[in-house]
């Protein structure tokens, strides 16, 4: 009996001389529910009203960066153009025979001037137009997949209503709400390890940006963080649970 005191006694006073420090440093990983979210994503709107006439891909569908996503009835645009390139011929014609009569003091310098203002308005007019033609095709600006389509081909769509969504074809990045304590500790560059519930699977990630501002309500912090190598199971929307290991150092403070 007196011998198992002295062990229990023994054993209080090198927790005791440890203090703090050895009762943290066997603390277990830091853990928390984390997110992916695509790194580049849009909601695509319309630049112009009108009558939807292909809409080669469907959810879900991949596609390149600079691929046709929708094309728009563009019969009265290319009218348009048609007509103002022919304005613009009449319009530089014109303004070339003014200045040879010019030359020759069959007309005045006003007459001259406005034939050129002419010309300068048509070619104006013509630019209207084609950019009003390019805009009834919508390329696509990274490479990635349709995330969902809100319209459907045939249908009349409005300027400035939603058409669809697109997310990019990276690694999605890694998403998390960390308590603002853990700033002293946390550092671009630092790695972790998160299981995706989805898959059931564990992947290395490394911290990539630390949010610029901390929640004063909540006393939190965002921090992003891409995860390593090539996943194609991954995709945005999925979660899991992170593990960071708090330095050893900071443990001992």
């Amino acid at each position: 009996m007196v011998r198992f005191v002295n062990v229990i006694t023994a054993s209080l006073i090198g927790l005791l001389l440890c203090g703090p420090v050895s009762l943290r440093a066997q603390a277990p990983e830091q853990t928390i529910r984390s997110q992916l979210t695509p790194r580049h994503y849009a909601l695509i709107s319309s630049e112009t009203s009108g009558r939807i006439d292909r809409l080669p891909l469907r959810e879900g569908a991949a596609f390149k960066q600079g691929d046709v996503l929708i094309a728009f009835d563009d019969v009265l645009q290319q009218a348009q153009v048609t007509r103002a390139r022919a304005m613009l011929t009449v319009a530089e014609r014109t303004m070339a025979a003014n200045k040879r009569l010019l030359e020759l003091n069959s007309i005045g310098e006003l007459e001259f001037e406005v034939s050129k203002a002419e010309a300068v308005k048509a070619a104006a007019e013509l630019t209207y137009s084609e950019a009003m033609l390019a805009k009834c095709r919508i390329l696509a600006p990274f490479s990635g997949r349709i995330a969902e389509l809100k319209v459907r081909e045939n249908e009349f769509v409005q300027t400035g209503q939603a058409l669809f969504e697109i997310i990019d074809a990276e690694v999605p990045e890694l998403e998390f709400i960390a308590p603002s304590k853990w700033l002293a500790w946390l550092a671009v560059g630092q790695s972790l390890t998160v299981r995706i519930d989805e898959t059931n699977r564990e992947y290395a990630a490394v911290i990539e940006r630390i949010g610029a501002k901390v929640d004063p309500v909540s006393r939190t912090v965002k921090i992003v963080a891409t995860i390593t190598g090539d996943h194609p199971e991954l995709a945005a929307g999925m979660s899991g649970t992170i593990q960071l290991k708090e330095p050893t150092s900071v443990q001992a403070e």
